[in-house]
């Protein structure tokens, strides 16, 4: 009998508690398919479970009704009624909307994000809630380190100093743009990441198409493109408070604040924050601010426009000097060693240091013309302002055993040069600091109509055009004690006794005219999509030299010299079955030399021989998917020709030379495959493998070796045909786990692996045949761990964060360049971080 009471009450209480199962799926409105890690939770309860990668979901319930909460970081979140017949109920799909998805089409207009199973390209994309949870203090790109064919490090560690390298190309062959807008140098390619340092706070999505790309600009990038969307403007009133601190006293702050949409149709966002602080290694303090304001109106079911404006001031100390390995060994403060600064009047300065602030204001239009056309346009500017700083004059301030250290490896005492230069008196100045500036104006015009011609078929054309001029001089930046300093560079006045803020050693300007055009058609349906795309521009430069030339001399201002670009590429991607999908794409380019190129020796001599970049390109894919796994391999192949580029390298001392490369040839191929696999619902997997095959195809001769003052001081034959290329790994994986412990609390574990990188070739050494390959540097492994806490601080959302960062403390070298040995005694490199931490909270109201 007692058994019987027992079963019965079992019985019971089990009606009692689990009164059935809800199912259904989460869909992402932005990118048009099912949205994997959606959080959906029973209001008033801890029961929660989050989506597979088919957005679907199973729930079981103690109530036969009630309320789910559906929600997702940067979506808005959503609550569905629930009400179970016979135990069960399927609610079907739910849509989550971005939480500014009403003016989202006016944000993007030459960038298309890609569609799982439909774009034909290799694709990652990186949405809030990751950049939210793990960036922490690290640099803005090394959220993407665990993306297949990416190469990401500090560099030399300073705030906002990172390289990211994608298929083995660096920044200056990657388009990286934000909301569309590309943001590459306009003369050098180059991408500066502490411009964008605080972009992080208010990314909503950030994705990188590897290889081809779908971007429409007219030339498209040769490794990859990275398109950065931030947030436009919250559909809903609220915001959020955050903190963080970290290691070396890392302190950051930042509020947000939404209007939501009013009923006249006008929304605003505004964020800002603060961060400052030091870094691993010595002599890097920084203060960053980072401000963001968009302000849109849906002035009809037409027409909606937006103003967006967002800019990150910012000035830190800068480790720019790579040192041996002996040297670090040597000093008491081992790889934290830095020798690029010291102390001044008994406080901090840094010989090397860079400040910058590159505001830029875009104005967006949407005109929805009727339901089968559309024509989108951004018009935008930007002002960019400051430089980077370092020292001309006697003394050596870089070497390690510099006499002007109290002993080797200890920091500088400037104070000496002070002395030194105040005895000189009316002599001058022995030694300065100075500023490289780079100053620049810049604004453009994008524009695309795109029209649905027949069911699944739609075409498109566009216009990009940009207008950019750089001023580019040093000036006085501190006199240490001195009266003036003399400098015989300028030729309208050779005997210049320059102060505090006058102009030193060069000082020129760059201007750049670009007119692009683009056409594509793309067809699309569910078992096949497909696009053709053909592009055009032409790409002008002019020089302005007021240094080298006389202000009488006509030949101080160079005609425009233009390089007419083109391109064509296609793709397509079957899917053969709902698991397995296949894709191909293929293209031809021809690109603009960069401006270095074109202009001989920092001088206004025209380059005869300057031509177009010639890129082509191809790629293979393959898709698998199922509700618990998700896999894609794909191999690439990518010959370059004619290619240009600025190898910078410094002598035994650290002196920095700089060498022109012209008409460089190089093979890049390799496989790619990544993995996520959920065996089941708090349980996440995650996985990556790359293998480049990376080598240089040429010789190139009469190669001009300038230093720092745009001065030519040898010129030298580079022997690299069969030389693999360096600079960034060639082979990369990774592996990554996400456990909910409980609702709401996650533990995360990511290890990230690299090996075969090859150090940069240093030009001067590499004149003859038969040399040996760069060193290669040894393999080394990378572990994370990570903790997020999501609750209830009374009526508010709030979660808690916590990063630590190389977790068992592991020595490695991020970057190194070649030596005259090609081994590890010669070769001068920056180590990476040793284990660093962050810990944050946010809540949101």
């Amino acid at each position: 009998m007692r058994k019987l009471l027992a079963l019965a009450l079992f019985f019971a209480t089990a009606t009692i508690f689990a009164q059935g199962t809800i199912t259904g799926k989460v869909m992402d409105s932005e990118m048009d398919g099912p949205l994997p890690g959606a959080n959906v939770m029973v209001v008033g309860s801890t029961s929660g479970t989050t989506t597979d990668f088919d957005g679907n979901f199973s729930l079981d319930v103690k109530s036969s009704t009630g309320t789910l909460k559906i929600s997702f970081i940067g979506y808005i979140t959503k609550e569905v009624q629930f009400s179970l017949s016979g135990g069960s109920q399927d609610i079907g799909e739910i849509v989550l909307n971005p939480d500014n998805s009403a003016l989202d089409e006016i944000v993007i207009t030459s960038f298309s994000l890609a569609i799982d199973r439909k774009t034909p390209v290799a694709v990652s994309t990186v949405k809030a809630e990751t950049i939210e949870t793990k960036l922490g203090n690290q640099e803005f790109p090394e959220i993407l380190k665990s993306t297949p064919g990416i190469y990401a490090t500090k560099q030399g560690g300073g705030f906002g100093d990172a390289e990211l390298r994608m298929r083995g190309f660096n920044s200056e062959n990657i388009a990286v743009m934000i909301n569309g807008v590309p943001v590459n140098d306009m003369e050098n390619g180059r991408v500066y990441w502490s411009n964008w340092a605080g972009l992080s706070d208010v990314t909503r999505t950030m994705q990188v198409q590897r290889g081809l790309g779908a971007a429409k600009v007219a030339v498209p990038s040769i490794g990859g493109t990275v398109n950065i969307v931030t947030k436009s403007t919250d559909m809903e009133m609220g915001g959020n408070f955050m903190a963080m601190t970290g290691n070396d006293g890392l302190q950051k702050y930042g509020a947000t604040v939404s209007t939501g949409k009013s009923e006249n149709g006008w929304a605003a966002t505004v964020s800002a924050s603060k961060t400052s602080g030091s870094r691993f290694a010595d002599g890097l303090e920084f203060e960053g601010y980072n401000y963001f304001l968009n302000i849109a109106k849906e002035i009809n079911e037409n027409h909606e426009i937006s103003l967006t404006a967002f800019g990150a001031p910012q000035v830190h100390g800068q480790r720019e000097t790579r040192h041996r390995l002996e040297d670090y060994e040597r000093s008491d403060r081992g790889i934290k060693f830095n020798g690029d600064w010291g102390y001044l009047n008994g406080e901090v300065k840094h010989v090397q240091d860079n400040f910058y602030h590159k505001p830029q204001i875009s104005l967006n239009h949407y005109w929805t013309i009727n339901d089968k056309t559309d024509l989108s346009t951004a018009a935008y500017v930007s002002f960019g302002t400051g430089g980077g700083g370092g020292y001309s004059g006697d003394a050596n301030l870089r070497s390690v055993d510099s006499p002007y250290r109290a002993a080797p490896y200890e920091p500088l005492n400037l104070d000496m040069v002070v002395e030194e230069n105040a005895a000189n008196g009316a002599d001058g100045s022995g030694t300065i600091l100075y500023n490289s500036r780079n100053d620049h104006f810049w604004t453009g015009l994008l524009s695309t109509l795109s029209s649905e011609v027949a069911e699944g078929l739609e075409v498109m054309g566009g216009v990009d055009l940009r207008y950019y001029k750089g001023k580019h001089f040093q000036e006085v930046k501190d006199l240490l004690g001195g009266q003036y300093w003399a400098d015989d560079s300028n030729e309208n006045d050779p005997t210049n006794l320059a102060r505090v803020g006058d102009k030193i050693n060069y000082w020129n300007d760059g201007l750049v005219l670009w007119e692009g055009a683009f056409a594509q058609a793309e067809y699309s349906n569910d078992i096949i999509s497909a696009f053709v795309n053909v592009a055009a521009s032409n790409t002008s430069y002019k020089r302005i030299d007021y240094f080298n030339y006389l202000d009488s001399d006509s030949e101080q201002e160079t005609d425009w010299q233009n390089f007419f670009g083109y391109s064509a590429k296609g793709g397509i991607n079957y899917n053969i079955t709902e698991k397995h999908n296949i894709f191909a794409n293929v293209g031809y380019f021809e690109k603009a030399p960069f401006f270095d190129a074109v202009f001989q020796n920092y001088q206004n001599d025209i380059n005869a021989d300057a031509e177009n970049q010639k890129i082509f390109s191809a790629e293979l894919g393959y898709g698998f998917r199922t509700q618990q796994l998700r896999a894609n391999i794909n191999v690439y192949r990518t010959s370059w020709q004619d290619r240009t580029f600025v190898q910078s390298f410094t002598d035994q001392d650290g002196t920095p030379f700089f060498a022109n490369i012209l008409g460089v040839d190089a093979l890049h191929q390799g496989i790619e495959v990544d993995v996520d696999y959920r065996p089941f619902d708090r349980l996440t997997l995650t996985g990556m493998v790359s293998i480049g095959d990376w080598t240089w195809d040429n010789n190139v001769e009469n190669v001009a070796v300038v230093d720092e003052n745009q001065n030519q001081v040898d010129e030298v034959n580079i022997i690299i045909d069969g030389v693999p290329v360096g600079d960034a790994a060639q082979t990369t994986a990774a592996l990554g786990a996400s456990f909910e412990a409980f609702p709401g609390t996650f533990l995360r574990a990511d290890y990230n692996y690299y090996s075969r990188y090859y150090a940069d070739f240093e030009p001067t050494e590499r004149g003859e045949t038969g040399l040996p390959d760069p060193w290669e540097i040894p393999d080394y492994g990378l572990l994370d761990l990570g903790l997020t806490h999501n609750f209830q601080f009374g009526p508010f959302d709030a979660s808690i964060n916590a990063n630590v960062f190389n977790v068992i403390d592991t020595e490695y070298v991020s970057d190194a360049q070649d030596g005259s040995g090609y081994n590890a005694r010669t070769s001068t490199v920056w180590y990476g971080f040793g284990r660093t931490y962050t810990v944050g909270a946010k809540i949101k109201f």
